[in-house]
């Protein structure tokens, strides 16, 4: 296995990596609700705060940064990860944000009169639209649906494509754009949909719960988080509690896994020259952490 090294510690639950040009990874905190920073010497900032839970992040075609807010939960003395809704909490939304000034706007809060609940992971396709998961929100006694949905980084359009479902977390394209994966972290299955055209996917029929086809379902008890997809196609899946990364084929294959020195690595992205770096979030000890990765990832539209 290749050595990992240490980029940041002592954060608060990171997640959504975003390599950077320069050699700098944009990260968030949920614990915090704050967009970080590690330059490539290793300095650590903060861009500015964004209130509630930022919990994904990507870059779009204006460069301004797209934040997935969940809208807060709790964090409780002996606990690493949020116990419900904080206390503050009123829902979840879409934010753009400016990653030189921190300036932000509340892009979307909800859809077709339905407030969103947490949106947690996103993706840019060709065109300029994005792809975004809303997990749901989780109390002590019951929950929200989860659920898919398609935007416009202007502001002025969004349609949900999918729901509900569980707990739909990590979301990426295939090279081709022709197909979109969702992690759900509950079932820890990976689904996958057919996009016939930008923000428009053909439904599954039946025994498909919400359209997606389940392309593999993990066996004993994990839970996925986010992905990123490999140049070849692969989409690696960060995988908690076993605590590695499992690279699963278009097919549904499982290639292989990757441990890691934590029970709760959450996001992946690629970066580098050659897309071989691979930048991860491991929440559990509060730490964005780097290593060399065996094959070249797919470069992010928008990517630096």
């Amino acid at each position: 296995m290749s050595e990992i090294r240490t980029l940041a510690s002592g954060l608060g639950f990171p997640e959504g990596p975003i390599a950077m040009k320069d050699g700098s990874v944009i990260f968030v905190e949920l614990n915090g609700g704050k967009i970080s920073r590690v330059d490539a010497q290793g300095a650590y900032s903060v861009l500015g705060p964004t209130g509630g839970g930022p919990n994904g992040i990507a870059r779009g075609p204006d460069g301004m940064l797209y934040v997935c807010n969940n809208g807060g939960s709790q964090y409780e003395p002996g606990h690493f990860a949020g116990q419900g809704p904080s206390h503050d909490y009123v829902g979840g939304s879409i934010e753009r944000v400016d990653p030189v000034s921190g300036a932000r706007t509340t892009l979307y809060a909800a859809c077709d009169g339905h407030k969103l609940a947490a949106p947690n992971d996103i993706v840019f396709d060709k065109e300029g639209g994005f792809y975004f998961t809303d997990l749901g929100k989780r109390r002590k006694r019951d929950r929200d649906h989860g659920g898919l949905y398609y935007a416009l980084p202007d502001g002025s359009s969004i349609k949900e494509l999918a729901y509900p479902m569980l707990s739909p977390n990590g979301i990426g394209l295939s090279p081709d754009e022709k197909t979109l994966y969702v992690a759900d972290t509950e079932t820890a299955r990976l689904w996958a949909f057919d996009v016939a055209s930008p923000g428009v996917i053909r439904k599954a029929g039946f025994p498909s719960p919400h359209g997606g086809r389940c392309l593999v379902t993990m066996g004993g008890f994990c839970r996925f988080d986010s992905l990123a997809v490999e140049a070849s196609g692969n989409v690696a899946v960060t995988t908690m509690l076993t605590g590695e990364i499992t690279v699963i084929s278009p097919d549904g294959r499982i290639v292989r896994s990757v441990p890691m020195p934590d029970t709760h690595p959450t996001n992946i992205c690629f970066g580098g020259p050659d897309l071989r770096t691979a930048y991860i979030t491991l929440s559990r000890k509060g730490e964005l952490v780097t290593m060399a990765w065996a094959e070249p990832g797919l470069r992010l539209n928008f990517q630096e």
